[in-house]
């Protein structure tokens, strides 16, 4: 062979993808054994660990194949003195190669560990900050944005609770989003929104900065959450607002209060979650459980995301609910996340659920932040 054929054993990532077949095959075994899935935990992590290696095993055959495409042509140019042939050769050669930067940060995207949870459906809790009247107002704003976003990726949303403010929008708000990779894209809305912009009762027309907080949490499975549901407090109340007789007569809302000790810190907290979803107590019930569940696996997880920031320079989606991660200017129609120091002046648009393009940034900064931690 010429010397200008070469070598894949001197290719650094391939090194790093020994095993890969294997350990996928491996997986598919496993995910077939009867114990295996019985053991409901496990199975779930092998799952996601199975469809993980699939699209790595893909994305590394590809690239061998066109490693061999390149290979073959370097040949066929050392060896061959046909021009036609080897005008062919020099075409092939070109084609691939310039393909292979995009096949090689395609696969070192897929080496980076993925969290597990971005797969999951999500809780999202939206809270007025501080502007009074103004704060709800956008609060509501917030909410829609996201409905209207829901929309666009064809995701289901449910409001489990919310609080109306007295001049319209939302005290506080919660809802759940269930989809196709709805929490690997809604972790980044977690975190302070701030809005600067002229109150409806404002007669001087002076600009008044207020905020909202939205808090993203992935949606827990019964097996990664301990409860224990003889511990839990139930009570039962009629559900308020627009919905006939039944609504407000039938007490179909429920409240649940359960005593949870952090076993962080060993401090025991009250959580109180009420559910008026629909008009049957039972289902009411059953996703105030549901609801239980998230909120202790995210108090659980929360050392999790801290341990993420205080690895990092820059802060992403670590779900840190204090960090300022936005303003919408109204006057001058501008949006800016800070985390990225994105700006555009679509702020209408933005509002009316056309936020991809951000989260997509977002998604490029955080897989930025991942491939210099790993050194791939």
């Amino acid at each position: 062979m010429a010397d200008n054929c070469i070598n894949d054993s001197d290719n650094a990532l391939l090194s790093r993808l020994d095993g890969i077949e294997g350990r996928f095959h491996e997986v598919a075994t496993l995910i077939s054994d009867p114990d295996v899935m019985a053991d409901r935990a496990r199975y779930a992590k092998l799952t996601r660990e199975y469809h993980d290696l699939e699209a790595l095993t893909k994305a590394t055959s590809e690239y061998r194949t066109a490693l061999g495409a390149i290979r073959e042509a370097r040949c066929m140019l050392a060896e061959e003195s046909d021009p036609e042939l080897r005008e062919m050769a020099r075409a092939q050669l070109d084609e691939t190669t310039a393909k292979l930067p995009a096949m090689e940060e395609h696969i070192k995207l897929l080496l980076i560990p993925a969290d597990p949870d971005d797969a999951k459906n999500c809780v999202v809790e939206i809270r007025g900050g501080t502007g009074g009247d103004e704060a709800a107002l956008f609060a509501g704003d917030l909410f829609r944005m996201y409905q209207k976003f829901a929309e666009r990726k064809g995701w289901s949303l449910s409001v489990s609770s919310y609080s109306e403010g007295t001049a319209g929008g939302f005290k506080e708000i919660v809802f759940s989003l269930t989809g196709q990779g709805v929490y690997g894209v809604m972790k980044y809305e977690s975190g302070v929104h701030r809005v600067q912009r002229v109150p409806a009762t404002e007669t001087q027309g002076r600009i008044h900065t207020s905020a909202a907080t939205v808090a993203v949490l992935p949606e827990a499975q019964e097996f990664e959450v301990e409860i224990h549901e003889g511990e839990i407090r139930w009570d039962t109340f009629r559900s308020g607002g627009a919905g006939g007789q039944n609504v407000n007569k039938v007490e179909s809302g429920v409240r649940l209060r359960y005593n949870w000790k952090n076993p962080n810190t060993g401090e025991v907290e009250e959580i109180l979650i009420e559910c008026t979803e629909t008009r049957d107590q039972p289902k009411n019930k059953e996703r105030a459980l549901s609801r239980l569940r998230t909120f202790i696996y995210d108090r659980e997880h929360r050392k999790y995301l801290e341990d993420i920031a205080s690895r990092r320079k820059t802060m992403v989606s670590t779900g840190d609910r204090s960090a300022k991660i936005r303003t919408y200017n109204f006057p001058q129609g501008r949006l800016t996340d800070h985390r990225i120091n994105y700006t555009v002046y679509n702020l209408p648009a933005f509002l009316d659920g056309d936020i991809q393009e951000c989260i997509d940034r977002l998604t490029v900064a955080e897989n930025a932040e991942k491939l210099k931690e790993s050194q791939l």
